[in-house]
Formats: C-alpha cells, sequence, structure tokens
C-alpha cells in the first residue's frame, strides 16, 4: 500500500456508575479510568500517527477538564518509553472520564496547536468542554467562508476541527443549558461529510456520536457502571469486554452520559448507509471487528476472491504479499490455490517514521521494503497487494523483486478495484490527476485484458489483475448500496462529495489542456469549495 492516511481515531472512557466498581477498572480504580487512554490510543495508531493527546474530567480539581495533546506518535506524546514521566503525567490525568485523539492530518498543519482533543475554556461550566473528532468534512470550504464572512468571527487554523468548534459553542452560547441531543441535531444540520465525534464538558457530560451515514466505524461497551467508546473494536476487547459486549453505534446515532445515566439516542435519522469499504481493506486494525464485520476475514475473502479469477499457471509458483496489510489477503489467494504464501518482501522494521519522512517516494519504497532472494529466485511470483495508489510503491518493488530477488517472473494481483476518484471523507487520498488507474482507463470503470496488459507493462510485470468492484461488497458481506465506494465508482453519497468531484475532474481537465492546476489534491479542493449553500439550523 502506498502512501493512504487516515484521519484519525477518537476514544473515550467513564466510569459512571456510582453503585459498584466495575471489575474491568481494578488495576486503576473508578476515579482514574482515564489512564486507560493511552493503551487504547496505541490499539488504533494505525489511524493516525502524526499527533495524540487526552483531555481528563477532573471534577474535585481546579483545572476541571485537563489537556494534554503534541505532536508525535502516542508512545512520544505520552512519554511512555521514560517510566518516570509517564506515570508522573498519568498522576496528572486521575479521573472517572477522558477523552483520547491519535491523528493524521487530512486538512491543516502539521504542529502541536492541531493535535486534538481541541478544548475551550469557559466561566460557564457547561460552556467548558473538548471534543476529537473523526473524519473530515466534505463542506468545509463553504462553512469556513459562512463563518468568517460574519462580521467579527476569525478562525485561527486552518482545519474543520475548528469549525465544529466553532458551531458547537454558538449552539451552547444560544442555549446554554442545550441537551446533548439536541446540540447534535442543531450542529449536524449543517454539516455535510464524515464527523465521529467524542465531546466532553466541564458538568461531567459526554457523549461519543457516529455520523447520519456512518462513513467511519465507532463501537462502544458498557459493563457494571464502566462505559469505552473507540474506533476500532480492538482497543476494548484488549480492555477486556467481551465480544458480546461490544456493540457498533448506528449511523445516526449517539452514547449519551448525562446526570450519571447512560443512555443510546438516535439524534438524527440516516438518509442511507454509507460505510467506507476501505475500513476493511486497508485502514483497520487487522483484529477488529467493524459494523459486526471481521476485519481479517474480509481480507481473506477478497484473496479468495483473487484465486477463483487466476488464469496463470501455478507451476513453480508462490504467493508473496505487499507488507503488512496485503497478508490476509494472500494467504486466502494461496489457500484457494493450494500453493505456497512466503515473505519475499520484508518490511524494514529499524526505518522510523521520521528517518523516511523527507525522502522522495521512490527512495522511502527503496528502502522500506527487502526482497529476500532465498525465497524469490527463479520463482513465479503472485505478488499481492491491497490497493495501487500512485504506482510509485509498486514499480520499485517489481524491480527490487527481479534485480535484487532474482525473481522469473511477477505477476500483480490487487485485492481492490482500481482506485478513480479522489475521497472527501477522511482519507488523504491523491486528486484524479495523481491517480495511477485514471491515466489508463480514461473513465471506463469495467477492465479489459488489455488495459490492465498496458498497467502491468508499466511496472515491467508479466501481468496484472484488478478485483472487479462487485466483489467488495461480497467479501465484506454488506449490500453495495450501504458501501460508500465513491473511491472506485465516482458515485458519492453527499451533496458536497459531488460538487468536490466536478471540481477536481474540471481541474484535471485543465491540466492536460495545458494550464496550471488550480488545486492538485483533495484537500485543496476541499479548504477551497465556496460558495456556501447551508441548510437551516433546525
Amino acid at each position: 500500500m502506498a502512501d493512504l492516511y487516515h484521519e484519525c481515531g477518537i476514544v473515550a472512557v467513564y466510569h459512571y456508575g456510582q453503585e459498584n466498581e466495575s471489575p474491568l477498572v481494578k488495576d486503576y480504580g473508578r476515579n482514574c479510568v482515564s489512564q486507560m487512554i493511552p493503551r487504547m490510543l496505541l490499539d488504533i495508531q494505525n489511524r493516525g500517527q502524526l499527533a495524540a493527546g487526552i483531555t481528563t474530567y477532573k471534577p474535585n480539581n481546579h483545572d476541571l477538564l485537563l489537556t494534554h495533546k503534541n505532536v508525535g506518535l502516542v508512545s512520544e506524546v505520552f512519554k511512555m518509553s521514560r517510566k518516570e514521566k509517564y506515570h508522573k503525567l498519568m498522576a496528572q490525568h486521575c479521573g472517572p472520564a477522558a477523552i483520547g485523539h491519535t491523528r493524521y492530518a487530512t486538512c491543516g498543519k502539521d504542529d502541536p496547536s492541531y493535535a486534538q482533543p481541541f478544548e475551550r475554556t469557559h466561566l460557564e461550566k457547561r460552556k467548558w468542554f473538548a471534543f476529537g473528532f473523526n473524519g473530515q468534512l466534505a463542506n468545509y470550504g463553504q462553512l469556513r467562508e459562512q463563518i468568517v464572512s460574519q462580521g467579527d468571527f476569525h478562525l485561527a487554523r486552518e482545519t474543520d476541527t475548528e469549525i465544529l468548534m466553532h458551531l458547537i459553542s454558538q449552539e451552547i452560547s444560544l442555549k446554554s443549558n442545550i441537551s446533548m441531543k439536541d446540540l447534535l441535531w442543531k450542529i449536524s444540520a449543517h454539516l455535510d461529510g464524515a464527523y465521529n465525534i467524542a465531546f466532553m464538558n466541564a458538568c461531567g457530560d459526554m457523549f461519543v456520536s457516529r455520523d447520519p451515514q456512518g462513513f467511519r466505524p465507532l463501537c462502544y461497551a458498557d459493563r457494571d457502571g464502566f462505559f469505552a467508546a473507540a474506533s476500532e473494536s480492538v482497543a476494548l476487547s484488549n480492555l477486556g469486554f467481551d465480544s458480546a459486549d461490544i456493540k457498533d453505534l448506528a449511523a445516526g446515532e449517539a452514547v449519551i452520559i448525562e446526570d450519571g445515566k447512560l443512555r443510546v439516542e438516535e439524534y438524527r435519522p440516516a438518509p442511507r448507509n454509507s460505510h467506507c469499504f476501505f475500513e476493511w481493506i486497508y485502514f483497520a486494525n487487522v483484529c477488529s471487528r467493524l459494523d459486526g464485520r471481521s476485519v481479517y476475514l474480509t481480507r481473506k475473502m477478497l484473496g479468495e476472491e483473487l484465486a477463483k479469477q487466476e488464469t496463470e499457471s501455478k507451476e513453480n509458483a508462490i504467493v508473496v504479499p505487499v507488507p503488512d496489510t496485503a497478508k490476509a489477503a494472500a494467504e486466502g489467494m494461496a489457500f484457494e490455490m493450494g500453493i505456497p504464501c512466503l515473505e519475499g518482501l520484508m518490511r524494514h522494521r529499524a526505518l522510523g517514521r521520521t528517518f523516511i519522512e523527507g525522502e522522495d517516494r521512490e527512495e522511502k519504497a527503496k528502502m522500506k521494503y527487502i526482497p529476500l532472494p532465498e525465497v524469490l529466485e527463479g520463482k513465479k511470483v503472485f505478488l499481492v497487494d491491497d490497493t495501487i495508489v500512485r504506482s510509485t510503491t509498486m514499480k520499485v518493488l517489481v524491480e527490487q523483486i527481479l534485480s535484487r530477488g532474482k525473481a522469473a517472473e511477477v505477476h500483480i494481483r490487487v485485492a481492490c478495484p482500481p482506485i478513480m476518484a479522489p475521497c472527501f471523507y477522511g482519507i488523504d487520498m491523491p486528486d484524479v490527476s495523481d491517480l495511477f488507474a485514471p491515466r489508463f482507463t480514461k473513465g471506463q470503470l469495467d477492465l479489459t485484458l488489455e488495459i490492465e496488459g498496458r498497467m502491468a507493462k508499466h511496472f515491467n510485470a508479466n501481468s496484472l489483475r484488478y478485483l472487479p468492484v462487485s466483489s467488495v461488497a461480497k467479501a465484506i458481506n454488506i449490500d453495495e448500496s450501504n458501501l460508500c465506494q465513491a473511491c472506485l465508482t465516482g458515485e458519492y453519497p453527499t451533496q458536497a462529495g459531488k460538487q468536490l468531484y466536478t471540481l477536481s475532474l474540471n481541474a484535471n481537465e485543465s491540466c492536460s489542456n495545458g494550464s496550471s492546476p488550480k488545486g492538485n489534491d483533495s484537500r485543496r479542493l476541499v479548504e477551497g469549495l465556496a460558495e456556501p449553500v447551508l441548510p437551516p439550523s433546525e
């Protein structure tokens, strides 16, 4: 997988029950469950490696809400390699409730002020709050334009998280005792896109909410007065919750804790379900279950689907995954074909994120993966990847497998249909002009052997095969009408997404005609969309 990143992940904990202490918190105590946040964030570190943070509710402290956040991996932000400093930080963040966030930026700069949770202090406790946000607002440009055009309003950061902070603040200012459900109802009337939120105020009220189309996953568990929520189920399983305890929050629903009581409510009816298929194929932790579907089994099924369409000879053949997210698909393909699945490519474990950050894509790929001639030499290699985005990494891998690995043949197999369009809902996907597949398909969704042959030649590979779009819903076991597959089909489930795609196509056409581009990626399109057309706040 080449250079795709997710917006972020959110977590929350609350020991709201006062009668008994949940056995799940015995190592922390009911008044220090906030200290579970770092370990939960580690479990979903795959969703964002740029920054992390925590906001703790401290009802008996001067700082009723206390936030710690910074740029870096979770272990770096929470000083987990420095035992004394880590324990000191956790002692400061001892409380019965907390929210946490791990971030990758699809919108905004890479500096500490953009790290989340965002906190807004106020003398009135109900107006003092913090929140973390997972997703991307497709109508960010519209909302920003509307806000800054209103007199004295000013936005200090270029991020949709600050837009959310403004909208939340505005609604609370209009009605300080607004219920959590009504607050969500009001702000959601303005929003187009993916927006899962973990919110907490200085009164000790909390909600975690999933947007009305359910783009991003969100699950929760509740046992003996202890509540926890996370973007992925693995974070809850590792706290000790049984699989039967862990539930997926439905689109348009929120778990709300007010006055020491927990309830699940629908705050806005779902117009349609638009679960992002990429969560199963690439982004989620392989140990997670999303909306009741196992990530590992989904990826294994995708590999089996690859095997079913195979026409190449299996003689002297092996299946080799591109580490790490393609392993399950490669295993499924190899098992179905009855040939070995071997790790002929090893990921360079010693190269940290910072070390390779400044290199170009080709150099990154050369340093990142090491071919093993002991496995590859003289073999017909079925090289399995979970997707191809720009093609730079794949081109380097094929060259390395042939030259350094001394393979006889390389046959590329992609456990995903071709990426044809950008994402405007929380995945940092390049614009149409930077994507690999559209250069060959010219808008044609159904690939021919001729098109795949030209793609294979680009990589100097013997052949290339993609999965058809229909295989995705089959593997996930969700009706395709309930999946967002816009990056495969160009069919966006929201109005702002459709507008942005049109702008993307127009920009790409201008570049093809020799004009200078007005925007080269989906991020700038989202930030630049003007002419706000917002629904009224209901």
